[in-house]
């Protein structure tokens, strides 16, 4: 990374990044090795985390140019903080089980935002997350201090309460009143999720999978009878859609 970076014999295109030019390629090499994951191929895995740990270095030696820190030094800081997020382990403190150490991590993620003056219950959790991901995070916060509905069910009361008032705005709503009572829905979905112990993110990515299986269904039964879609009309393609859902796509 250093002689890609080298300002005179370098890469041209390497030499121009800097941290808000490569962050969009960090993220999406996180993404990747989540693919690779599900593809259940461990070589495909393999090079998508040596892409994303790529990233990492490439980070780190921009730091290093400005005489931030280095690889080393973000190696040593996640060390050290493993080992004091991990007492009952490097330590002396009695063995948990994992309900137990989850509980205990977050105390000890709260002790060191108040370390680094980050107060409020909601405080540390990132900006930069996919937004599904952050409103998880935020009802979970919230639920631990007891800001939380009881049970599923009193989500779903909410959510049919936010689908009534979106419902109430359609006829001359602005784009902007429309946006925000949409938010309130997509909100109460992810408190939903995980209330039923569901990951949002995760449930949407399966649903986007299983659009896309069964519209390739249509395209395809389309295509056997000499169409595409924009030959087609809804009713016809909606009911070939009704058929990608009998065989199980």
């Amino acid at each position: 990374m250093a002689a890609l970076r080298h300002p005179v014999s370098g890469c041209p295109w390497d030499k121009e990044q800097d941290f808000s030019t490569i962050a969009p390629y960090t993220i999406e090499e996180a993404y990747e090795v989540r693919a690779a994951i599900e593809s259940g191929r461990p070589e495909q895995l393999r090079d998508e985390l040596g892409d994303l740990l790529f990233q990492v270095v490439y980070h780190a030696q921009m730091a290093s140019e400005r005489g931030w820190f280095g690889f080393d030094d973000v190696a040593a800081g996640i060390t050290e903080k493993m080992i004091r997020r991990h007492p009952h382990v490097f330590g002396d403190e009695a063995a948990r089980d994992a309900g137990a150490q989850s509980a205990a991590w977050e105390a000890q993620k709260a002790r060191e935002r108040l370390e680094n003056a980050e107060t409020g219950v909601l405080a540390g959790v990132a900006g930069a997350l996919p937004a599904l991901a952050r409103a998880h995070k935020f009802c979970a916060r919230a639920a631990r201090v007891g800001f939380d509905w009881p049970n599923p069910d009193a989500v779903l009361d909410k959510l049919e309460e936010e689908v009534r008032e979106l419902r109430a705005e359609l006829p001359e709503a602005t784009p902007a009143r429309l946006a925000d009572e949409l938010g309130d829905m997509l909100f109460v979905m992810a408190n939903l999720a995980r209330k039923l112990g569901l990951n949002a993110e995760a449930c949407l990515a399966g649903a986007n999978k299983k659009f896309a299986r069964r519209f390739g269904f249509v395209e395809n039964a389309l295509a056997q009878a000499g169409k595409t879609p924009e030959m087609s009309d809804l009713a016809e393609m909606d009911s070939l859609w009704d058929k990608a859902k009998e065989a199980g796509l």
